[in-house]
């Protein structure tokens, strides 16, 4: 029988915007000590000729460790958010900053492939496509994003941040638990629905050969602990592609609707805009992100890009997840979507 929370969660992961907006702790600001450490690792890196992907050894943080435990178990136990603060990143080329940012991603856990070019260090940036392509992701536009978790349930979403926008590109958060906990009280009529699967387009990244939409639902739960897995809605309404017998049902949208007016409440969300030398992290079980539309640079080196990484944790370290997501879940085991395009 399947899981559903009926009763108002308040775990650390259920916090409000506003409350935290302007409280600091959720910024881990990078010391002189630690942008040191930081530097001669990445001196170990290149001296080792190492290329993405590389093994944490090439990548020594012989202090700085205990700091990356601390953010990990921060998004994996705590809010659920964390802001790394404070990297030099003018003295770093784009190829130093990939470097860096990998080399503390793999001290956190196992990254993994985010499309069939097999990036397993994405690009957030306009490619040129809109939402109204329905082969594209929203990394590849500039379009706003709904609230939404990443594709696959990944326990960790990094996003680096090496140029920003000429306008716009806020990134928005919310507290998915905040959101279920709203829909409690505002709505109860429409959590089972959200706790029934719901049809997805993989939008082009499914398996080679293998069926290009799955099934998923909105929230679930196993021991008392919820997992969202909010999809953008675009995903939702493009499935009808693969047959009308997909398309969302006049309850599911307007449910999903009801989601996505909770979580754009100011009272609700945080709001950042990104420096360059950003690192966001975020639970991709526990918080829903969402972007403003931005405006760009016509000089493509210009032009606002944020490098990516979907974060695997060891088995003893995830989030329950409800029986429902073992097949999701057994893509991030297996490696993440697998390639089949050119890169």
């Amino acid at each position: 029988m399947r899981e559903i929370v009926r009763e108002p969660v308040t775990s650390a992961d259920a916090w409000i915007g506003p409350d935290i907006q302007d409280d600091d702790g959720w910024i881990i600001y990078l010391d002189e000590a630690a942008n040191a450490e930081v530097d001669t690792a990445l001196n170990h890196a290149k001296q080792a000729g190492a290329g993405i992907p590389f093994s944490p050894d090439l990548f020594p943080l012989p202090n700085f460790s205990a700091q990356i435990d601390d953010i990990v178990d921060r998004v994996s136990h705590g809010l659920g958010v964390v802001m790394v603060r404070g990297l030099k990143r003018e003295r770093y080329s784009n190829e130093d900053c990939a470097l860096i940012y990998w080399g503390l991603g793999i001290h956190m856990g196992t990254p993994v492939s985010q499309n069939t070019r097999g990036h397993l260090l994405g690009h957030v940036t306009d490619e040129g496509f809109t939402l109204a392509n329905p082969d594209a992701r929203g990394y590849q536009t500039r379009n706003r994003l709904d609230f939404h978790c990443d594709q696959l349930p990944t326990d960790i979403l990094g996003l680096f941040c090496l140029r920003t926008a000429k306008s716009g590109g806020t990134s928005y958060l919310v507290s998915a638990t905040s959101v279920h906990n709203t829909l409690l009280a505002e709505r109860p009529d429409l959590i089972d629905l959200l706790y029934e699967p719901f049809h997805v387009d993989w939008r082009g990244d499914h398996p080679q050969g293998g069926q290009p939409w799955y099934d998923v639902p909105m929230f679930s739960a196993r021991d008392g602990v919820i997992t969202a897995r909010v999809t953008n809605r675009s995903f939702l309404e493009s499935v009808s592609r693969y047959g009308e017998h997909l398309a969302l049902s006049d309850a599911q949208r307007a449910a999903m609707e009801v989601v996505q007016e909770i979580a754009n409440r100011p009272e609700l969300r945080l709001s950042m805009d990104f420096q360059e030398g950003d690192m966001q992290f975020i639970n991709n079980h526990t918080v829903l992100h969402a972007r403003q539309a931005y405006d760009d640079y016509d000089d493509p080196n210009l032009k606002r890009h944020l490098l990516r990484m979907w974060i695997a944790l060891p088995d003893e370290s995830r989030r329950p997840l409800a029986p429902i997501l073992d097949d999701r879940y057994s893509y991030v085991a297996s490696g993440g979507i697998a390639k089949w395009n050119a890169a």
